[in-house]
């Protein structure tokens, strides 16, 4: 499933550098949101390089994911895709 990486999880005062939210296509409520927990994403950078991640939990009522990858993604990240298996 391809999903889009909507930004870093952040706070008022606190960005987590290793947490992404994710908006996965067809995904539009929080149940279908909680079937993706535990499964692995793949972002791919230009260069060709992956960094793997897993779904952890739901965000909001809208469907989207909270993702923490192995490393943590470059901010050119943001507004591309990646892809939940």
């Amino acid at each position: 499933m391809k999903a889009q990486v909507i930004s870093f999880r952040r706070g008022r005062h606190k960005v987590t550098p290793r947490h992404f939210i994710l908006q996965v296509e067809g995904v539009e409520n929080k149940e279908k949101a909680s079937e993706l927990l535990n499964k692995p994403v793949v972002w791919k950078s230009p260069a060709g390089k992956e960094i793997r991640g897993i779904v952890t939990a739901t965000h909001g009522n809208k469907g989207l994911i909270r993702v923490v990858f192995e490393k943590g993604l470059p901010g050119q990240a943001i507004n591309t895709e990646a892809e939940v298996m």
